[in-house]
């Protein structure tokens, strides 16, 4: 069988046989019984009881021992043992290309984690390939064994061709086709030129309006309160970027929903425990709030999944009802989807979660059926994985380097001035710091570097369009020798190196170009970790696990070479949306000013 989001039908056609199921003229297929039932709508807990399924939907909650099997009767009964049903996670917000995998083993997963729906802004794969990535990766998600739904990305490239060169170029247009061609493209993706939003930006507020004449709600991606009532006066109505309690307090006075984004703790991604103080210290209500992920790399995903984000919830004040609904009921509200989604109610698909008492999940049903089992990919399941969706061969052929680059630049002849880029943790506001250099005569880059805390970050234009270098200097990034490199550099995908020498700096770039697109560390002038990611440079071809482990090699590298950004940290430091300076391939841009900068300047003295 095809087991897929179209595995089940669509409620319309069932009506009559449900309804037949829950008043007991019709056997049911599955009887799950025995268990502590999880109601989303009411918040609570429900002991002794009973779902009764049929065609891959609820038919009926029931006391547990109500079914009465007829002779001859093909109903199976899953005893619970006192288990938590509950039903299946709904992931508002996430990017399955930070996975660094493809839709059908993304799915793997996030079914092991209970998560079975997620929506997806694939505003990465859209600035590589425009249109054509993005309906790749919807046909992708067609054939994976998970709900995926489209919101989709509003912000390609993110900034203007003044400031960044990317591979696509969606325009207002563009959305509205892809709107009316594709139902699963339910909403607007996050829009991060929140600067040019509240500016009135004619291209920012085109693009608004495709979805809002359609009647799809717009996600957004704010920093700074002072544009938080801009953005919603503008039709936005989410937002994932609650970095704390006061900002999340002010998004929700304006009707906005709040995702809040849990992240492994190490990561710039876990602003949960800051922003759900509006609830549990200014006293807002959740029901206008919902948990979501965000990135994950590949390994962080089986261990970091909404399953956890959810106890994070609990962790930090939530009950255990509100936290669960915080991750199913209110993110299917906030999508208009209740009636098919995140409740447990007669109708709904059998998308459900089995838990223990720490809200671990020990089984997944996608559909009615079984995918996971004593926290195990059942044998159905791994039927469908084995069998994954294949990219285009233009997918695969998107790197795209000019020959013979300079990746260093020369050492200042007198005194100057130079900008750079210091980081600090999280690591996703990076700061601009003006460093005097005075170099004598003979000065080399590794005797500056050692006396301010420097090290080269180097951005190429990897789309075949311009063939443009950017050279910059990275301050207390931590590298002490080799290079870093990846081609997933946010959010024209251009390709980042951060390095101590032009020869590694060379062989990392190398490395990319030769696996089609990917991450690698280098040290002592070789290759010591890297991950292949060669659809569009962004994605492995490969199973969750086999990623899983290639990322967790990768990371021991990382961490091993000095760098004290995390490598999704590291990719974000093109991001010039985000303050307050960035890199790329058209220099060092700061944030929200949008001015260019030189490298050097004159020195003051």
């Amino acid at each position: 069988m095809a087991l897929t989001r179209f595995s089940v039908a669509p409620l319309h056609t069932l009506t009559r046989t449900l309804a037949a199921v829950a008043m007991g003229r019709t056997a049911p297929d599955l009887v799950i019984t025995g268990a502590r039932v999880l109601s989303t709508y009411t918040e609570r807990i429900h002991d002794g009881k009973e779902i009764w399924l049929k065609s891959g939907r609820i038919a009926a909650v029931k006391p547990a021992g109500t079914f009465k099997a007829a002779k001859g009767a093909k109903t199976k009964i899953h005893d619970a043992k006192g288990g938590i049903i509950a039903p299946g996670l709904v992931d508002p917000h996430i990017h399955i290309e930070s996975s660094m995998m493809t839709s059908c083993a993304y799915a793997e997963a996030a079914l092991l984690n209970g998560t079975t729906t997620i929506f997806c802004d694939s505003h990465e794969i859209g600035n590589v390939c425009d249109v054509a990535g993005i309906e790749w990766m919807l046909e992708d998600s067609r054939q994976a064994p998970l709900n995926i739904f489209l919101t989709v990305p509003s912000t390609v490239p993110a900034t203007s061709a003044k400031f960044e060169t990317a591979g696509g170029d969606l325009t207002a247009k563009k959305i509205g086709r892809l709107f009316d061609k594709w139902p699963e493209a339910v909403a607007l993706g996050e829009k991060m030129d929140f600067v040019q939003v509240a500016m009135g930006d004619e291209r920012s507020h085109a693009i608004l309006a495709a979805a809002l004449q359609r009647g799809r709600p717009v996600s957004g991606h704010i920093y700074g309160r002072e544009f938080v009532t801009a953005g919603a006066a503008s039709g936005i109505t989410d937002t994932h970027e609650a970095i704390d309690r006061e900002i999340s307090n002010d998004f929700l006075e304006n009707g906005v929903w709040v995702f809040l984004r849990g992240g492994p703790p190490t990561t710039p991604w876990h602003s949960l425990p800051l922003a759900i103080k509006a609830v549990t210290e200014l006293g807002a209500s959740p029901k206008r709030v919902c948990v979501c992920t965000d990135d994950r790399d590949a390994d962080d995903l089986f261990l970091f999944g909404l399953d956890w984000v959810v106890r994070e919830a609990v962790k930090h004040g939530m009950s255990i009802t509100a936290a669960w609904s915080m991750g199913s009921l209110h993110p299917a509200t906030r999508y208009a989807m209740d009636g098919e989604i995140g409740g447990m109610g007669p109708g709904r698909r059998a998308d459900l979660v089995l838990l223990n008492d720490a809200l671990e999940p020990q089984n997944t049903w996608y559909g009615g059926e079984l995918v996971v089992e004593n926290r195990k990919v059942t044998p159905l399941l791994e039927k469908t994985l084995a069998k994954p969706y294949r990219y285009p061969r233009a997918a695969y052929q998107t790197v795209k380097i000019a020959p013979k680059l300079k990746l260093t630049p020369a050492v200042p002849a007198g005194p100057v001035t130079a900008n750079t880029i210091r980081t600090a943790l999280p690591g996703i506001i990076l700061f601009h710091q003006k460093v005097a250099l005075n170099p004598a005569p003979g000065t080399t880059w590794p005797q500056l570097f050692a006396q301010h805390g420097l090290c080269f970050v180097t951005i190429v234009e990897r789309h075949g369009k311009s063939g443009a270098v950017a050279h910059g200097l990275l301050k207390d990034f931590g590298l002490k020798e080799g290079a870093v490199g990846s081609s997933v550099g946010h959010d024209a995908h251009n390709i980042i190196l951060a390095g101590t020498n032009e020869a590694d700096l060379q062989l990392a770039l190398k490395t990319i170009k030769a696996m089609r697109g990917g991450v690698c560390v280098i040290r002592g002038g070789r290759v010591v970790a890297k991950i292949a990611l060669p659809v569009a440079g962004l994605i492995s071809d490969k199973r969750a696990r086999v990623v899983a482990a290639e990322s967790t090699a990768l990371k021991t590298a990382w961490s091993a070479a000095g760098c004290t950004l995390p490598y999704m940290g590291f990719n974000l430091i093109p991001l010039s949306v985000i303050p307050e300076i960035r890199i790329t391939d058209k220099g060092l841009v700061t944030v929200p000013g949008m001015q260019i900068l030189p490298l050097f300047e004159p020195s003051a003295g």
